[in-house]
């Protein structure tokens, strides 16, 4: 990916309506994004395939010009399916390749084949009188040995893990052959995730935070109270009236200055404006820290939370 700050923010397309998804993705592209986050599980991925060919066809860029990550999701971890979730993917979004394919979720599930339904989300049979998510005994060495096969074909340019914890990025490392060069986890300023973020970076992998607004991702979800919004800090408000910006620019360049990438997602060209406009600014040290300061470990998207509140199934991975 290029090394510049406008390549740090991407655009995130989870919970983009797939009416919107196309549009959405060829204005982000011909306002200057140039890293698309996909992924399986969002549902979208034939829209954002639509808005990359617009903005291809219509010369706003070209496709080497992007970097498009997508996510392999849970009930295709077996070595035999995930080269076949992989092709569904690269069909759906109109693609030869991908730049980075991630595994989602340290989790397996079982089996759903494509014509049965996709994506399969998190239930194992949604008809049953009682739908509950199910696992599967798939190690994620197994996902992983598959996952570089993709890069050895020419598939993809890079692979990665989303959602691990340092137990199981050190476990990854022990054993991979082809090293991960991502690590997507959800990271802000009430979560700050120090020390993995410091492991990640120790064994060379750069880590991209989603959810960087934090509980804004989640309010419509009812995964956040309406009172957890970092935007309303005091500090993040004073540096905001410091540099001119809105307290959402000074938690995405804090996201970006401590070294992570950020995947953030908007419909509003004005939004998608505003998220990007970050490069001509730097908060002091002692802003950064202020802002570190309210770490909270509070984690919005957490398995062991929502996998047993919507999905009948206690099943976490963070301790």
């Amino acid at each position: 990916m290029p090394n510049n700050l406008k390549s740090k923010i991407g655009l995130g397309l989870w919970k983009i309506p797939n009416d919107e998804c196309a549009d959405v993705v060829y204005n982000a592209i011909k306002v200057g994004y140039r890293y698309l986050d996909s992924a399986c599980d969002y549902g979208n991925e034939k829209e954002v395939g639509q808005g990359i060919a617009r903005a291809i066809s219509d010369g706003l860029c070209q496709r080497d010009d992007l970097w498009i990550t997508s996510k392999l999701w849970n009930t295709y971890h077996s070595k035999e399916h995930v080269k076949p979730a992989l092709e569904k993917t690269l069909s759906d979004l109109g693609l030869d390749y991908l730049d980075s394919y991630l595994i989602h979720f340290p989790i397996a599930q079982p089996f759903v084949p494509f014509e049965e339904r996709y994506p399969p989300e998190w239930l194992d049979d949604p008809a049953s009188s009682q739908p509950a998510m199910k696992t599967a005994p798939v190690p994620l060495f197994e996902t992983w040995r598959a996952m570089e096969e993709l890069v050895t074909a020419g598939l993809v340019k890079t692979i990665g893990v989303c959602n691990y914890n340092t137990g199981l990025l050190n476990d990854l490392m022990a054993y991979a052959t082809i090293k991960p060069t991502d690590l997507q986890i959800e990271s802000h300023p009430y979560l700050t995730q120090e020390r993995l973020i410091r492991l990640a970076s120790n064994y060379g992998i750069e880590v991209t935070a989603f959810s960087p607004l934090g509980a804004m991702s989640y309010f419509e979800l009812n995964m956040a109270d309406s009172q957890e919004s970092v935007l309303s800090q005091s500090v993040v408000i004073a540096a905001a009236a410091a540099h001119g910006k809105t307290p959402a620019q000074i938690v995405l360049r804090w996201g970006v200055q401590r070294g992570c990438r950020l995947v953030s997602k908007s419909t509003k060209i004005e939004r998608l404006k505003e998220n990007i406009d970050i490069d001509n600014f730097s908060l002091s040290e002692q802003e950064m820290t202020d802002i570190s300061a309210l770490n909270r470990n509070r984690r919005f998207n957490d398995p062991g939370d929502f996998c047993e509140a919507a999905f009948n199934t206690f099943y976490p991975i963070y301790d």
